[in-house]
This record gives C-alpha cells, sequence and structure tokens, in this order.
C-alpha cells in the first residue's frame, strides 16, 4: 500500500507540471515503480533435491540427540543448488499424529540449519524450526518432513525471507559394525515461498 501511495503520490504531480518539471516528475515515477518491482518480489518454489545424508561431525550440542549432516543438490524454480544441512535428532522416540503403529518409530528434530549455493553464486540461509522423521523400523526407510525459515543471504537473496518445507525419504545404504545406519541415500523437495528475491535486471552488475 506504501508503493501504490508513491505512485498516486507522483501520478497527480504529473497533472499539475509542465515542461521541464513534467519531465522530472516522469522520472521520478519511473524510479518509484522500480523500487516498487523490486521489492515487491515473492517467489513461490519447488526444488526438487537428491544427495547423501550421514552422521555429522559438526555437533549442535542439543542433550539426548544424534547429529545428521546433509548434502544434496538439486535443479528447480530458482536454478541448480547445492545445500548443506546440520540437524540435530532426538534420540528419544515421539508422538506423531502421521506416524503410528507398531512398525514405525517418529523422532523428533530438535534443531539445525544450513546454507543453499546456486550456480550464480548466491546464497540462500535457512534455520529449522520444527519437523521429524517416521521410520518404517521393517523396512529402514524413514520419509521426513521439516520446517526451515528462511534468514537472508546473499546476492539474489540479500535480505531475503520466508518458510521452506523439507519432505524427504530416505534409506540406509551402509551400517557400522553395530548395525546401526551410517549413510542413507536421499530423495525429496524443498517447497514454500522465499520473499525479496531480486530479479536479474535488479542485480547490481558485478565487477570484473
Amino acid at each position: 500500500m506504501k508503493g501504490l501511495t508513491l505512485i498516486n503520490n507522483a501520478t497527480a504531480r504529473l497533472g499539475c507540471a509542465g515542461g521541464p518539471m513534467k519531465h522530472l516528475a516522469t522520472v521520478a515515477l519511473m524510479l518509484v515503480l522500480a523500487v516498487v518491482t523490486a521489492y515487491a518480489h515473492d517467489e513461490s518454489v519447488t526444488l526438487p533435491f537428491s544427495g547423501v545424508s550421514d552422521t555429522s561431525p559438526d555437533n549442535l550440542q542439543q542433550p539426548n540427540t544424534s547429529n545428521d549432516g546433509d548434502n544434496f543438490a538439486g535443479d528447480g524454480t530458482l536454478g541448480k543448488f547445492n545445500v548443506r544441512l546440520v540437524r540435530a535428532i532426538s534420540n528419544t522416540a515421539g508422538s506423531s499424529n502421521t506416524c503410528t503403529g507398531s512398525n514405525y518409530l517418529f523422532l523428533t528434530e530438535l534443531a539445525g540449519g544450513g546454507v543453499f549455493r546456486f550456480d550464480d553464486g548466491s546464497l540462500l540461509n535457512v534455520n529449522l524450526t520444527q519437523g521429524g522423521d517416521c521410520i518404517n523400523l521393517t523396512t529402514g526407510v524413514a520419509h521426513c518432513t521439516l520446517t526451515f525459515q528462511v534468514t537472508g543471504g546473499t546476492g539474489r537473496f540479500n535480505g531475503a525471507s520466508g518458510v521452506l518445507t523439507m519432505t524427504e525419504t530416505v534409506n540406509a545404504v551402509l551400517f557400522d559394525a553395530l548395525g546401526n545406519p551410517v549413510i542413507f541415500d536421499a530423495t525429496g523437495q524443498f517447497t514454500g515461498t522465499v520473499s525479496g528475491v531480486a530479479k536479474d535486471e535488479d542485480r547490481p552488475a558485478e565487477r570484473p
């Protein structure tokens, strides 16, 4: 609404301006339109990925948790990307209305986050806010649903905000000598809305 008020004010001035003043008012209106376009850009995104999850050497120091590390790559609405995540997963079974039955185990994810890197060098930062893993104890396959808050970034995502939901399917492929899974294959996608994404034409020219 603020941008609309600015446009209306600039348009009103055009009606009572003549000669050079009218030209200046036209330039001002064009600048207002450019600002509104640049800062009102919301992007509805879908970011499919695949990659590897494993035991992370990074410790988020959450009590009674195991630390998971993710290295994914994909190509979606915002372009090709790689993403590195670290997540602290509870070692104690939790409860979920969507993960029930004697063959299933639900583990809450208590903390985490990471960084997306896109092909143009732009970075997008995210922070885990909620979610968990539903594990089929018979097959070893887990389905994870997590929510991430966008906390800014660089390049196109400088000052960006929004929420992304990650849905993931993981399957254990390597076990240690005690039978504990240590490496998983992973597929899934991030979906949601990222606000404040600069369009290519709005980005400042990069220095050589």
